[in-house]
């Protein structure tokens, strides 16, 4: 074991950020942390590494064990280039070999008696050196650069001038090469292109030290996580497996606990039906039958409202007019600013309905063809042209089309004064604002919760044909999976650009691979576009007609396949649930004949009683016996009938 968190608690004024949290990293296990915005998540990562005092609990780091953290935004020395950066990770190695070069020297004029010391000397210079790769260091920093996305010519590159993106680049490349035992990782793929994501998983997968990491991107988690410890409510539960394996047993227990809830609030409530049904009967077995059951119902233990239910945020959103068929086509299309040509020559089109993503490096010019499809930039040549009806609505990463000073419930109001107090919450409940959080004025949110408001906007327009630009980005995995309900839920035209590979693997139908200036088409989602792109790629190195390839008949015969499946497991769902509807129709059928029965008996026996209570019948025998052997049969039947109606009633 590496590291030990042991019941640690931090808050801050009232705000209870964690609660007793407890969990243990082994040597060389790759670990996540995940949780909604203001979980606690950094300032978790912040105890451990000692930036921050716990309120109570232990943070334990094994003996003679080195740490390093990346925290976001993490700041470079800015006197020095980004290859200088990266080389002061290996100052020891350079000062050894400063000292092996220095005994080198003094081996020329040392006479035997000093020469013998500097040997011995040289020899642990030597070996120390090999031991910690010092002939392959200056590669290493080579390969970790360009792994990061920086190009031979940026290594010359002062520090000081570049984004606050490419210096959190650097820092991670310098952290990278110092090769701690433990690296803690903040949201470490925030500012990487998806070929710099790639190259970080497979060194991370293959680092020969812990890691935990904090990150919103699932796709990176899924491949990296061997353990997934998830901060929810102030609390910390621990999962084995990747991600997708978390999100499985997650849901399952989300489910379960629902599940549990709901059929024991059923169950009460059903028992008091019965405890009142039985006491209205007025009959001593039926008391004591009643009473007996409100003693065990009293023993039960009242399990809590669970406190997230996902089911209740999904929006299926219908655009008010529908497009034609044909939504886009684009014919030629060309941009380049000044010698850097983005693209030239693209050819698509995009139909109603469908769901295409745009993928492609950093600076290959994806968010400006979103800028030339709205008019916002002129294309160099080549033209595009919308269908019939087609309406945009586009979202940019700027967030421009909110209002500061309004609430957000006013920002939705105001927009769609046609939609009710309930429908407008019911919207932002869906991305994630309830309570009071819909009095919040836009001023005082993040830039991930402007980002979601924007989105409810933009799904609740008139737009039938949605433009995104990295729609996922700021936004913590629950908003993501909202996001991805809502547009899988939408049943207009999506176009967008983004790096988030699991949102692109949830909600694209089509992808187009922005690469050597030119577009690449592939019919499927995330995983198709892996599964075939060695091969795809190898046929456009053989032919110019990049247009047409991805449209292949096995993506579309195994999108007919999955067709098939999804439609003869809905008929098994069909059938079952239309025969447990027919079974509770006849259950209810039958409670209901019993209650008449019971009904009818007691009449009978209140006649009876009338009858026997009469005078005039009190002097004929015969008749009091008949009464009385009716009223005997009578009572047996209704016994009976209490017994079966408590069985029917369960």
């Amino acid at each position: 074991m590496i590291l030990s968190c042991q019941n640690i608690s931090k808050a801050f004024a009232e705000n209870q950020v964690l609660q007793d949290v407890s969990f243990h990293i082994e040597d060389y296990e790759k670990a996540a942390i995940v949780g909604i915005n203001g979980a606690g998540k950094t300032t978790l990562l912040r105890i451990i590494v000692g930036e921050m005092q716990a309120d109570t609990g232990l943070v334990t780091l094994s003996k003679d064990k080195t740490l390093g953290y990346l925290a976001q935004n993490s700041g470079v020395n800015t006197n020095n280039t980004i290859y200088d950066e990266l080389l002061s990770a290996k100052q020891d190695l350079i000062d050894i070999e400063k000292r092996m070069r220095d005994c080198e020297d003094a081996m020329k004029h040392a006479d035997s008696g000093e020469l013998e010391a500097l040997m011995k000397q040289y020899t642990a210079l030597t070996h120390a050196f090999e031991i910690g790769d010092g002939y392959s260091y200056k590669s290493e920093i080579v390969g970790v650069l360009k792994g990061l996305g920086f190009s031979e010519e940026d290594f010359s590159k002062a520090a000081a001038t570049l984004s606050g993106g490419q210096k959190t680049r650097v820092a991670l490349g310098k952290l990278l090469l110092q090769k701690p035992d433990l690296i803690i990782l903040d949201e470490p793929t925030n500012h990487l292109d998806m070929n710099s994501i790639t190259w970080l998983e497979t060194y991370l997968l293959n680092y020969k030290g812990a890691v935990i990491i904090v990150s919103h991107d699932r796709y990176f988690l899924d491949r990296i996580a061997t353990k997934v410890i998830e901060i929810d409510q102030t609390k910390a539960t621990t999962f084995q497996g990747n991600y997708s394996a978390y999100a499985v047993k997650k849901e399952q227990l989300r489910v379960a606990a629902w599940n549990a809830y709901l059929n024991q609030q059923r169950e009460i409530k059903h028992q008091e039906e019965v405890i009142e049904k039985l006491k209205s009967f007025n009959r001593e077995k039926s008391i004591k039958r009643a009473e007996s059951r409100e003693k065990m119902l009293n023993k039960i233990e009242v399990l809590d409202k669970p406190t997230e239910a996902r089911t209740d945020m999904k929006l299926t959103l219908t655009p008010r007019r529908q497009s034609g068929n044909d939504v886009l086509t684009v014919e030629g299309l060309s941009k380049s600013f000044g010698a850097q040509k983005l693209f030239s020559d693209v050819n698509f089109e995009i139909k109603r309905g469908e769901h295409v993503a745009i993928i492609g490096d950093n600076g290959t010019g994806k968010t400006t063809l979103l800028k030339i499809l709205n008019e916002l930039i002129p294309a160099d040549s080549g033209s595009f042209r919308l269908g019939t009806n087609v309406e945009i609505g586009y979202y940019d990463q700027g967030h421009h089309v909110l209002h500061s000073e309004k609430t957000l419930f006013d920002e939705i109001s105001d927009d769609y004064p046609y939609l009710t107090n309930t429908e407008i919450r019911n919207v932002l409940a869906a991305f994630l604002f309830t309570g009071d959080d819909v009095l919040k004025r836009i001023s005082d949110l993040s830039g991930g919760e402007r980002g979601r408001v924007s989105l409810a906007k933009l799904m609740l327009s008139n737009a039938n044909f949605l433009i995104l630009d990295e729609p996922t980005n700021h936004l913590d995995i629950m908003s993501k999976e909202i996001l991805e309900d809502a547009i899988n839920g939408y049943e207009g035209t999506v176009l967008y650009v983004s790096h988030d590979r699991y949102f692109i693997n949830r909600t694209a139908h089509r992808i187009l691979d922005l690469t050597a200036h030119s577009f690449v088409n592939y019919i499927g989602n995330y995983d198709y576009y892996l599964e075939k792109h060695d091969t795809v790629m190898a046929a456009v190195a053989q032919t110019t007609n990049t247009s047409a390839i991805g449209n292949n008949a096995s993506g579309i015969v195994c999108q007919q396949t999955v067709t098939k499946n999804v439609e003869s497991e809905n008929k098994a769902d069909w059938k079952a649930k239309k025969e447990e509807q027919a079974r509770l129709r006849k259950k209810e059928n039958d409670l209901k004949k019993c209650e008449e029965k019971i009904a009818s008996i007691e009449e009978r026996l209140s006649e009876i009683d009338a009858e026997m209570s009469n005078p005039e019948i009190g002097t004929q025998v015969l008749k009091l016996q008949d009464l009385s052997r009716e009223q005997i049969s009578l009572n047996e039947q209704l016994e009976k009938l209490y017994e079966e109606w408590e069985k029917l009633a369960e």
